[in-house]
Formats: structure tokens, sequence, C-alpha cells
């Protein structure tokens, strides 16, 4: 087996309009983690239904109704490789399940994907994305300057939501100066994979050759194994299957691990992650594993998973860092 890329979790973030859907669906497609024929199937398809404006976004979608009937897709784990990383997508359709799931660290993300419409430039829910990335730790953040196809590729546009975008990470304490704005368009691929002719004066990264230019973070493999549980799951013939992610030391195939403060414990029997079955699993993996020993009732989301000889303690105090969103006399 070739040596496993070092990998990313990557949040796919921006205002609902903006394009991200069919940005995930465009890189996805120019890694070839999505097959042409099944594009090409699907524009067909997306034809025939009046959905001329062919869409990405649109693949994404259909992917849900796809695995319903049966093909077999699933890019609901939507992974693809760069040159340099493996990277999965963490997606999050909806703004509120955004919040969720990254306060659970479901998808506490490596790097950020920000995602702006050029003719809309910065609205609400980008400036609370900018501002949870911030709160949340990420620290490694791209900008893509979507839909540049219907600004008509204008390069003064392009430096007004720059501007915008600018002022905005400053307040929340990036550094503009350390970061890609790409012009690009997800629709029409301008610099996803490769430079556009559409932006002549545009001299900095594409979107693949930014995502490989991020830096892998620091994996804390020597500290005791922690998974928060995200979710437990009864699959039958199998048993009980907790999926979480590991967030620090390394869990292993035959472990035997506790859960607190459910208090229960029981043996690691398998391990897997994007639906193949892997010997350990380390800081930053999504995994689900099936453990022996207990039942689905025993343990709930938000438990802590470790090994049985070092539990995950309960801690007495902790600090917090509280982030307001909405307050109803602010």
């Amino acid at each position: 087996m070739a040596v496993e890329k070092p990998h990313m979790n990557l949040a796919v973030i921006g205002h609902i309009d903006h394009g991200k859907s069919t940005t995930v669906g465009r890189l996805l497609f120019e890694t070839g983690a999505v097959a042409p024929h099944i594009i090409e199937s699907f524009r067909k398809e997306a034809e025939s239904k009046g959905k001329g404006s062919f869409e990405f976004a649109w693949v994404m979608d259909s992917l849900k109704e796809e695995r319903e009937r049966g093909i077999t897709i699933d890019i609901a784990h939507k992974r693809f490789d760069t040159d340099k990383f493996y990277f999965t997508v963490v997606d999050c359709p909806g703004h509120r399940d955004f919040v969720k799931n990254m306060i659970t660290g479901a998808s506490q993300a490596d790097a950020a994907l920000l995602v702006v419409a050029a003719p809309d430039g910065v609205m609400e829910q980008t400036k609370e994305h900018v501002f949870l990335s911030r709160t949340l730790g990420i620290n490694q953040l791209i900008i893509g300057i979507n839909k540049m196809d219907a600004v008509k590729y204008d390069e003064k546009r392009y430096n007004e939501v720059k501007e915008q975008l600018s002022q905005l990470l400053k307040m929340v304490g990036y550094k503009p100066d350390a970061i890609s704005f790409i012009p690009m368009s997800a629709f029409v691929g301008d610099n996803i994979a490769k430079p556009s002719a559409n932006t002549p004066w545009y001299k900095g990264q594409t979107v693949l050759a930014a995502l490989n230019a991020l830096t892998e973070p620091e994996k804390p493999t020597t500290l005791p194994m922690r998974l928060p549980i995200q979710d437990v799951y009864s699959i039958s013939g199998i048993g009980t299957v907790p999926v979480g992610r590991v967030e620090t030391g390394i869990m292993k195939k035959g472990m035997k691990v506790s859960f607190m403060p459910a208090n229960k414990e029981g043996e690691v029997k398998s391990i897997e992650m994007h639906h193949e079955e892997i010997p350990q699993a380390l800081p930053g993996d999504n995994v689900g594993f099936n453990v022996r020993g207990i039942g689905k009732g025993d343990i709930r989301r938000g438990d802590v998973c470790g090994p049985a000889d070092v539990p995950p303690t309960v801690a007495d105090e902790f600090i917090a860092q509280v982030v307001v969103l909405h307050h109803p006399s602010a």
C-alpha cells in the first residue's frame, strides 16, 4: 500500500448562496474523486430536467438520491487528494449545523476555505463564519472570491471584495497579508486547478495550489487517547459503533477502552475510516469503531472514549471561551 498522505480536515464555509456545494463538487471533479462519466451522466440528466445550466452543486445534491437508488457513490465523506495531502471536506450545509458540529468537535477543521460571491461581497453569514473560524482556532484560511464569471472577471470588483474581506479579517485577528484571495468560478472552473485565461491580471495561486501550501497541524500522538463521541449506531451483525474524531493519542485495534462519564468499558474490535478498515487512528481522524461489551444504550453523544488504563477524567472546573452569536438586545 502506498504511504498515506497527511490528512487534513477542510471546512468549506461562507454565505448560503455563494457557491460552497459547487466549489466542493468542482474540487472533487478536478482531483478525480468523482469520475468524469458520473459528472457526464448527471449533466445529461440535468439537461433533460431543464436544469440546463448544469451545476456541480446539483451533482452534490443528486448524490444523496443516487445513494438511495443504490448506485455506489458515497460522497458523504467527501474525500479528495492533492499532491501533498488528502482532505476530508467538513461540509456545513446549514448555518446551525455548522455551529453545532464545529462546537462538538466533529469537524474541528485544520483549515477553512471561505467562499464569497463576487457580486454580493461580504454578507452576514460571511462575518459569522469568519468570526467562528477564528474563535474555534482555525488558523489557516484560504479565500475564494467566487462567481467571477458573473461580474465579467472585473479586477476592480475583485479588489473591492478583497478590501471588504481584509477589514473583516483584521477585525477578528487574521492577517490578510498571509491569506490567498483567489478570484474564481467554481461553475466555469476558473483558477480552481489551473490558472485561468479569464483573469490575466491575477498572478497568485489556484485553489488547489493554495490547498497544497497549507501546513500540516502537529498531531498530539504522545498524549493519552481521547475521542469525544459524536453519534452511536447499532449495526445489525456488527454491534455497537460509536463515531467521532480522535483528538489526542492513538486508537488501536484490540485496545481496552473506557467511556466517561458513562463509566463503561469495552474492547475495540475494528476501526473504520472512509469505509475502509484501518489498524489504528490518529488525531484528526474521523472514525467509526466497533466495541465489544458495550450496548447502544450504554453510551451517548458527548461521552469521551479513552484507554481503560488512563480513562478520561471528569473535571471539577474548566476555563471556557464564550462567544455570543445572537443576543436579542444587541
